[in-house]
Parts: C-alpha cells; structure tokens; sequence
C-alpha cells in the first residue's frame, strides 16, 4: 500500500482518536441514592508541576495511596483542588485523565461555575467520563443573592443534567448563604443526592440534614465528623489528604458497631501533634497539604495557582518533621 505523507497523517490522527476513545472511561453505574451514605470521600489537592500545569502521573499515585489507605472515594476539583483556576478545558482534561484508572474509588467531580451554560456543559461531560455524581457550587459572582435566584440556576441545570447531582455549601467562599427551606426545595428534582455542607455550624447542620430526610449531608468540615455520622451520612475532607488512615479508622470503627469516639480521639491527637509540629504552616491551606502530602509520597507536585501562594522555605522543614511526628499515629 502506497501512503503519502496527507494520508499518513490522516491515519496516525484517527488511530489517536481511536485510543482516546478506548482509553475512555465508562458512565458510571453506581446509584449514590441507593449507596451507602456513610462513606469518606477526600476533598482531594491538584498535583501541579513548576509551570501550573496538573501532573497526571503523580495524581494516579495520589489516588492509589488514598485508596490503601482507606478512603471510599475523591471530589475532583473542588475548593481544595483548585477547581476554578482551570479552564474548562483543562477540567475536561484531568478527568479524562484521572478516571483511566480510579482505583476503584468513588469520584465525585466539581462541576459547579458562575454561569450556567459551562456548569451543564463540565457536567454532561463529567457524566460520560467517570464521574459518580457532581458537586455543582451555586454561582458566585453576586454575593446574598435572592434564594429563588439561586433555585431559578438550579431548574436550567436539573433541567439539562440527569445524572446525580450535589449542592456545594460554602457560603463563607461563595457568598452564598441559604435557608434551610432552599434544601428542601432541592429534593423536588429526581437526581438531587445531596449537600457538600462546608459551612462548619453544627445547628445549621441539623436543619439540612432535616429539611432532606434520606439523603446525604456529607459534612465538609472536620468538626462535624461525628454528628455526621451520627445521622448515618459521611463526608469529604481536605484533611483526608494528610490523615486519611485515621479518619479510615473512624469510618471502620462506626461500620463495625463500635464507639468511634476514641478513633475520633486518636484522629484529632494526631492532627494536634503535626499542627504543633508545624506551627504557622498549618495556616497555608492547600499549599501547605501540598506540599505535606508531597514529601509522605516522595511527590514533586507542591505548587499551586494564584492566588494561592507556595510554601516559603522556612516552613518546609518543619511540615517534614511534622510528616515524621504524624507517622507515629499510623
């Protein structure tokens, strides 16, 4: 067979886009409304490189410890990620990239954005690759919005969006607050599975775990661990990046029946000591984790994008001896 250079390139273009194709991860057949609700989910760091670009290699290492170590399942791209500093086609990219291989983890993908138009087109994409269900954030830009407002964005994206979708309450980083009647408003639409609550206040908690009986108000702040669980519902923790055996251990101590008080004990001691270790590095949020979570797996992915800023150098000695003093409670 005679192949001019046209026709070379041609083929070498449609086997790629073949690959792509098998490479591509199947929709996902887990039902989150039939699923266990107690599960822990990692609000899971974006490994990046010098030039913020997000390393793949070393996300499939993240994903792999996580998973020895106990964790059910990751939000992708969400506040802990980074996600609204990639474009929309970088957050197409990574997760077709990280759900070649999910390790057998549950993903729930950060799809939310400030216009309705690339929430539905980040979702519809996220449910044809590998994405379990979606934590949309409501949109942002106007702060206090009215709550009809904020339901009138929800009715064009449940109206687009079949697949299960997840309320991201973060008001202190979005502006957003709503009442507890906003929640219930929420369980009309058939694929509504629940609320990522970060809000941290333990009466609020209660109502929203109130106003959608049966459905999971997954706690995204440490603090309310318990009473999460209490009510038979999980959570997604940026803490889980650096303490995931730990906060594992409560997870098996409740499915076992037990008191998890003194798993919850041994989680905050450890949290203590490496907090102690550290000091003012506890205070440098995802880059300080980054970096953290960089030296437990011998990991160069500590950087981050602006407006956050890297660690300075008089703190990474001590997040490594922090590492050492945190290995004691493995």
């Amino acid at each position: 067979m005679n192949l001019n250079r046209r026709t070379f390139v041609g083929m070498s273009i449609a086997a790629a886009a073949a690959t792509r194709a098998m490479a591509k991860a199947p929709k996902s057949t887990i039902d989150p409304l039939k699923a266990p609700r107690d599960r822990f989910w990692i609000a899971a760091l974006s490994p990046l490189d010098s030039r913020g670009n997000f390393k793949n290699g070393a996300n499939d290492e993240m994903l792999a410890f996580w998973k020895e170590a106990g964790a059910d399942g990751v939000l992708l791209l969400g506040t802990t990620g980074e996600g609204q500093s990639f474009s929309v086609a970088e957050r197409k990219r990574i997760l077709e990239n990280a759900s070649r291989n999910k390790h057998g983890l549950d993903f729930i993908v950060g799809t939310g954005t400030a216009n309705i138009a690339e929430t539905i087109e980040l979702s519809k994409h996220a449910a044809d690759n590998g994405a379990d269900s979606m934590l949309i954030v409501p949109p942002y830009y106007e702060k206090n919005p009215k709550p009809e407002g904020v339901i009138a964005y929800f009715d064009q994206a449940f109206a687009q969006i079949k697949t299960p979708i997840r309320y991201y309450h973060i008001p202190r980083v979005t502006g957003v607050p709503v009442p507890a009647s906003f929640f219930e408003t929420l369980t009309k639409y058939p694929n509504f599975v629940g609320v990522k609550d970060s809000n941290g206040d333990a009466a609020e908690y209660e109502r929203i775990v109130a106003a959608m009986p049966g459905l999971a108000a997954l706690t995204g702040t440490d603090n309310l661990l318990e009473a999460a669980l209490s009510h038979g519902n999980g959570c997604i923790l940026a803490s889980g990046n650096i303490y995931t055996k730990q906060i594992a251990e409560v997870f098996r101590a409740h499915r076992a029946g037990q008191d998890i008080k003194p798993a919850i004990a041994r989680l905050q001691e450890a949290q203590n000591s490496y907090q102690t270790a550290i000091g003012a590095a506890s205070r440098s949020g995802a880059a300080g984790n980054k970096y953290a979570l960089s030296a437990m797996l011998g990991l160069d992915c500590a950087n981050v994008r602006p407006p956050a800023v890297p660690v300075s150098d008089d703190l990474k000695p001590k997040i490594k001896a922090g590492i050492e003093q945190l290995k004691t409670y493995a």
